[in-house]
């Protein structure tokens, strides 16, 4: 389908308006120097961070990022998530209020152009809703005429309980203006409007954005939230068709002028919905973000039993050799509950939120139609989820790797967040000094702090990282762990998790989750890349041991019992 016909879905009656400024701002950005990306491969492994994650007195944290980068990182990860780098008034980054700047606390596009020299970057574009700090917001307001339905407005008295909720507070704010009370709609916070797709304004400037990220060194760019991007009356305004419109019509924008550059939909819900952003398998998202597996991850590790897992790791289709999972088991937000529904019973999630108080945990809610509330996601950093419980650094590092084992070994890309990558722990300083929850995983480092403590080999810091490095090393040289080689989940013991990955040059991929020492018989031979050792069919698995056995024939012709 064409822009023009995706037009003529979204805007009836406007498209012989709107495609000869979208083409306009198509030839703007189109230059004989416009870069191109391949599709993503076994070496792609991505970091995901704040723009000021690492901080050193008197020097922008941007150049402070790439220096980390460059010391810690270089040879190993080659793909940087900057989180929402733009000036903003709250959330964290995500309630934006110059989508075209670099935030002057970071660094400017200079030190994102030092970046882009050396890593591939991925730009999150918050396009869902705004600061009502911002210019266009505040335009809104005084009723100028382009901006006048730019925001989502509603009437109080109308009934919304159908709505899709991520929150608890109220849907719509009032604001007063010169042209009257208008009540905007703020799915997230009374801090961010939502934008109003249905008004061609809306979609140019958007476009215009976007264009700008890729301009700047994107090769993906993050749609967050992108759910809820359309809404219309009487529905749950979650995953219209209009926003599938919506996003295959950026898409085609985008490779326009930007040959490779990806999207990756970042859509917090059950996976039917999630993967739905795939489109036809070519024309919507390449990759979408794989919601359950850090909860059923977390579900394997505080049961010692990876049927769950394992049973839904076997019911994913095959993604097209366009598409693929974006795979992650931390990040700057908490664990999700609602990725697990359906797969988990309700039990089963209460005894995960349970744990994970347990372990130092809190706990974000969310407001459903009738008025009451529930889990919506975990707060905790991911170490403290897995092995909290662990006394025995060496023990925890072990139980901790093994869930990062089943990260890099998913069919998909990895990405990685950089608490992940460094061992680090809950932090209830950031969390009780804000109140906001989600910082118990979201501590800014002092970055000479940071480098004496990796100098110390026995710190649990530097016995993740070097553990890391290694399955990175490894994974980045193997063809079965091409994002889209063939998958074949494993039912060996319920107590591991167990995939080959790849035909031809297979490797078979065990992690026991639990406390047991195992001894497998299987008609599995070949060379553990890990520990350098041989296998005959009897395979050992010490407690959370993980293993990474590269097969010595292709596991096509293998045979064994299931």
């Amino acid at each position: 389908m064409s822009v023009k016909q995706r037009l003529k879905f979204l805007y009836p009656g406007k498209v012989e308006e709107i495609y000869p400024r979208i083409q306009n701002l198509v030839e703007s950005f189109k230059t004989s120097e416009a870069r191109s990306y391949p599709w993503v491969g076994k070496e792609d492994v991505v970091l995901i961070t704040y723009g000021d994650a690492f901080r050193r007195e008197g020097e922008a944290p941007l150049k402070t990022l790439l220096e980390f980068m460059d010391v810690v990182l270089e040879g190993y990860v080659n793909n940087v998530h900057i989180l929402p780098m733009f000036p903003y008034t709250s959330d964290d980054g995500f309630s934006v209020s110059d989508f075209k700047a670099v935030d002057p606390q970071l660094g400017g596009w200079d030190d994102i152009r030092a970046l882009d020299e050396k890593y591939s970057l991925m730009f999150d574009a918050v396009i869902n809703h705004a600061s009502v700090s911002c210019e266009y917001f505040k335009e809104f307001i005084k009723g100028t005429e382009k901006y006048r339905d730019f925001f989502l407005t509603g009437d109080p008295d109308e009934d919304y309980s159908m709505v899709t909720r991520p929150r608890t507070h109220p849907l719509l704010t009032r604001f007063e203006s010169p042209v009257g009370t208008k009540y905007v709609w703020t799915t997230f916070s009374e801090d961010q409007a939502d934008f109003n797709f249905k008004d061609p304004e809306v979609l140019i400037e958007i476009l215009g954005i976007l264009l700008l990220y890729a301009s700047k060194g994107a090769r993906f760019i993050r749609f967050d939230a992108i759910g809820f991007a359309w809404k219309e009356a009487g529905t749950t305004c979650m995953h219209l068709p209009q926003t599938h419109e919506l996003v295959k019509l950026m898409r085609e924008v985008i490779e326009e002028c930007f040959k490779g550059v990806s999207i990756i939909t970042e859509t917090n819900v059950p996976h039917k919905d999630n993967i739905s952003y795939f489109g036809n398998g070519h024309d919507e998202a390449g990759l979408v973000y794989q919601f359950p597996l850090p909860p059923l991850t977390l579900h394997a590790y505080l049961t010692g039993n990876a049927s769950k897992l394992s049973s839904w790791a076997d019911s994913l289709e095959p993604t097209t050799e366009d598409t693929t999972f974006f795979n992650f088991l931390a990040s700057h937000d908490g664990i999700g509950v609602r990725p697990v529904e359906g797969i988990l019973e309700k039990e089963e999630v209460q005894s995960i939120i349970d744990e994970v108080q347990k372990r130092g945990g809190q706990i974000g809610w969310r407001t459903l139609p009738d008025g009451s509330q529930t889990a919506y996601e975990l707060n905790i950093n991911y170490l403290d989820a897995i092995a909290g419980d662990e006394s025995d650094l060496e023990t925890m590092a072990r139980k901790f790797m093994g869930s990062q084992c089943i990260l890099l070994s998913f069919v998909g890309m990895p990405a990685i967040y950089y608490h992940s990558i460094l061992g680090s722990r809950n932090s209830y300083r950031d969390f009780e000094e804000s109140g906001i929850k989600r910082r118990i995983n979201r501590a800014k480092l002092d970055f000479d702090l940071l480098k004496r403590e990796l100098d110390d080999k026995t710190s649990l810091r530097r016995i993740v990282l070097d553990s890391y490095k290694k399955l990175i090393a490894i994974r980045k040289v193997q063809p079965a762990f091409d994002p889209n080689r063939t998958q074949r989940t494993l039912f060996l013991d319920y107590r591991v998790f167990a995939l080959i990955r790849g035909d031809k040059e297979s490797i078979l991929v065990l992690v026991n989750v639990s406390r047991d020492e195992l001894v497998l018989e299987t008609d599995y031979s070949g060379t553990d890349l890990i520990e350098g050792s041989e296998i005959n069919r009897s395979i050992r698995l010490l407690p959370y041991q993980y293993r990474w056995i590269r097969l010595s024939e292709p596991a096509m012709q293998v045979r064994t019992e299931e």
